[in-house]
């Protein structure tokens, strides 16, 4: 299809789902400001507590595990998702759906890992996140402001692992015109990096080691160089027409999407955004309702203005938790831990929309899903979109070769 054209019918197609803010007038080119050859970028979107599966991306109404939820009809046909999600629906030719996912964690923490990493933990080994790993290979040297950002609270945030600390994500939970007024030259500032400078000179003297250790003055260089920098600008949203931060959503996860799109326009290689409260063993269903408020037009926004933006082939976007929840309901209207075939959002990058892998049992007699994937098969295949071989081997600190990822790329979707 000719670019002008496919662009034009898009333009219609967000006019007729109400987002006026992707219509000519606004800077539908912004990504030039990252230039012609943009290295591939990623967004995490991280459902912490564990999303049902069963209440967003993979529904079975009227079945014996369904409960009360109802499903709504997608813009690819016969494709459905949980009723709570009429934005994401809208947007879903753009991304897949995973309903295979499988993991041998069922702990928050562990399961966190496992999602985060691709592999299990090993007590005497810690894996780097995908997005690390992505941070690494391909980083931003012209960026002056931390490659990989953690938006939102976030209990397990990525780690650089035996790739370094300096590859841990540099989170940040405060957003608009306050968090980017900050300047270096400020008088207040400058009195607080003496005092900083002084009590660090005094805990250094004869733990040097241990100074080193913490990357303390790494971190103090990244947060000066930061406040220095005009790409700080990016946690600025203020100036962001009003049509298009009602599109996100007036909430912190909202805000967060919105950050998330300027950060990966200023270059930033991987942006997480966390929202919490799924690890819903009570009132699962009222509770993913109430989340869905955020999640749907946060989300769904965010898919839309990378796509009109010329972002959308340069930036994956992934959302996912760390596990999804029973088939079975529980006593008090909640599901349980399940890290059995859930389910996971996926798109950009390169990577093929509208396509859905893998099915799980509606009867829920089946506790293992149709053509399972694991963790390290989703990696595998996002790390080979973004131009990372998968089984490229890292010699660790202790002398342990290891793999990017153990997984084989999924076949569905590759384009």
């Amino acid at each position: 299809m000719n670019p002008t054209t496919e662009r034009r019918q898009f333009l219609q197609f967000a006019a007729g789902c109400g987002l006026s803010f992707l219509i000519p007038g606004m800077d539908l080119h912004a990504a030039a400001k990252r230039g012609t050859e943009r290295h591939k970028s990623l967004v995490l979107v991280w459902l912490d507590g564990g999303p049902s599966q069963l209440e967003t991306w993979d529904p079975h109404p009227g079945s014996l595990v369904g409960g009360p939820t109802r499903a709504i009809q997608t813009v690819v046909p016969g494709v459905e998702i949980a009723q709570d999600f009429p934005r994401i629906a809208e947007q879903l030719q753009h991304l897949s759906i995973v309903r295979s996912l499988v993991s041998k964690e069922g702990d928050h923490a562990r399961g966190a890992y496992a999602v985060k990493t691709g592999y299990r933990p090993d007590p005497v080994l810690r894996h780097p996140s995908l997005g690390a790993i992505m941070a690494h290979e391909i980083p931003n040297p012209d960026l002056e402001i931390p490659q990989i950002i953690s938006l939102g609270h976030n209990q397990w945030p990525s780690r650089g692992g035996y790739l370094g600390n300096q590859y841990d994500a540099f989170q940040v939970r405060g957003y608009g015109r306050e968090a980017a007024r900050r300047e270096a030259k400020d008088a207040r500032l400058e009195r607080r990096l003496d005092n900083l400078k002084v009590l660090t000179q005094s805990f250094a003297n004869g733990r040097q080691a241990t100074v080193a250790g913490t990357l303390h003055d790494e971190h103090v260089r990244t947060v000066i160089t930061m406040l220095n920098s005009e790409h700080v600008q990016a946690f600025q949203i203020d100036d962001e027409p009003t049509a298009l931060r009602s599109a996100y959503g007036d909430s912190e996860f909202g805000k967060a999407c919105l950050v998330a799109r300027r950060l990966i326009e200023v270059g930033v290689t991987v942006v997480e955004v966390s929202l919490s409260g799924f690890d819903t063993h009570e009132r699962n269903f009222s509770q993913v309702t109430n989340l869905a408020t955020q999640l749907d037009p946060g989300l769904a926004a965010l898919v839309a203005d990378l796509v009109a933006r010329d972002l959308w082939e340069s930036t994956v976007v992934l959302c996912l938790g760390e596990f999804g929840r029973t088939p079975k309901i529980n006593r008090k209207e909640g599901r349980d831990h399940w890290p059995t075939g859930f389910s996971c959002l996926v798109g950009g990058g390169g990577l093929r929309g509208s396509a859905v892998v893998g099915a799980t049992d509606p009867t829920g007699r089946e506790s293992e899903p149709q053509d399972p994937a694991t963790v390290a098969d989703l990696y595998a295949t996002i790390l080979r979109a973004a131009g990372i071989d998968p089984a490229h081997q890292v010699i660790t600190p202790i002398g342990r070769p290891m793999k990017f990822s153990e997984g084989t790329p999924i076949k569905e979707l590759s384009t």
